[in-house]
């Protein structure tokens, strides 16, 4: 089974990963995410590397524990990894991810050349997650979390976080 870049043998392995949200957003799935970047069912014991979405993330750690208690639940043992390379990058958020964060009302990460412009030179271009207008602005460059950044609509006004770019 082929999920994204990774390959899982097991539905059920595949189904246990699954089934592991992101603590900071509930919404998505370690998979969704991209951040699982090996499955390895060798002797019994289930291998994965975990890739955090920046250096210091403090979900990570809830993160592995969640993956492992989700497999330990199936039977499996398990060995967690932590891998810093490649670096991880909002490339590796699924389709169905990025879908899922603009229906939670997260707008999804833009190119890193729109992002900046959207960051750093006030363009609007990132899409209220509510009335879909780019009559936004920008807030505070740091959301809910430092992988966010917080904006306005100058139409609905509802406020929302946008994902940055992270390459």
């Amino acid at each position: 089974m082929v999920k994204g870049q990774i390959y899982i043998a097991s539905k059920e392995i595949q189904d246990a990963l699954e089934s592991v949200c992101d603590p900071e957003i509930p919404v998505l799935t370690v998979m969704d995410l991209g951040v699982v970047r090996r499955v390895e069912e060798i002797d019994g014991v289930v291998e994965v590397d975990l890739t955090p979405t920046y250096s210091g993330c403090p979900a990570m750690d809830t993160m592995a524990t969640d993956i492992s208690s989700a497999l330990m639940k199936k039977g499996y043992k398990v060995k967690m990894s932590l891998v810093l390379s490649p670096a991880w990058t909002t490339d590796w958020i699924s389709k169905e991810g990025r879908e899922k964060l603009e229906k939670y009302g997260i707008a999804s990460p833009l190119t890193e050349e729109l992002d900046l412009q959207a960051l750093m030179g006030g363009d609007r271009i990132v899409a209220c997650t509510n009335c879909h207008s780019i009559n936004t602005k920008l807030i505070s460059q740091f959301g809910s979390t430092a992988c966010k950044a917080l904006f306005q609509c100058k139409d609905c006004l509802e406020p929302f976080d946008y994902f940055k770019c992270l390459k």
